[in-house]
């Protein structure tokens, strides 16, 4: 059987408690995540710009990464890239990524990737937050125990839900935060 298959594009892979959303659901087997090289480099180069992370704890991120989800990684992309179109040309490389089978790229730069230059390619363009409240309305009770867990794994102070929502919220994904307090016991 076709599982949905996404690409992750940078920007929503360096928000930590974004991505690890996203990986943690990402292993649940609801879909298939796939990123490059490149695409690890840019949310990389971004937190290194930050000056909060050692690029040694970044490249051990990457490592867990390609390691915990199975042939996510991208490969033989680069021969793609410049024949798309779209209106950065530095975001073509997220684009030809979908060599994979990619449905959808999920993105915060939903102007990056105009439909009418992506739908000829078969793919879709979603915002996280979409995404995430996609996968929410599929299957609740698979996500609430994945975000349960989530929050379980934050001890150092321990975050009580409201807490924890508020921290979705910052991460520009208010229609998930709205439809997960409607599941505030299971989290």
């Amino acid at each position: 059987m076709s599982k949905f298959a996404v690409v992750y594009d940078a920007c929503v892979l360096y928000p930590a408690p974004l991505r690890d959303l996203l990986l943690r659901l990402a292993v649940t087997n609801l879909f298939k995540a796939h990123w490059t090289d490149k695409i690890h480099d840019e949310w990389i180069n971004a937190l290194l710009r930050q000056g909060k992370f050692s690029k040694e704890k970044l490249e051990k991120i990457r490592q867990l990464m390609d390691a915990h989800i199975v042939d996510a990684k991208v490969t033989r992309y680069e021969g793609l890239i410049d024949s798309l179109s779209l209106p950065d040309p530095n975001d073509r490389h997220v684009l030809a990524a979908i060599r994979c089978n990619a449905d959808a790229i999920i993105t915060f730069n939903l102007k990056d990737f105009p439909p009418e230059q992506t739908h000829r390619y078969g793919v879709d363009i979603l915002h996280p937050d979409d995404f995430i409240h996609y996968q929410l309305e599929m299957s609740p009770a698979l996500c609430c125990s994945v975000i349960r867990k989530q929050r379980a794994a934050l001890k150092n102070p321990p975050i009580n839900v409201p807490d924890f929502l508020s921290i979705l919220q910052r991460q520009q994904l208010p229609q998930t935060v709205s439809k997960l307090a409607e599941y505030m016991a299971f989290l």
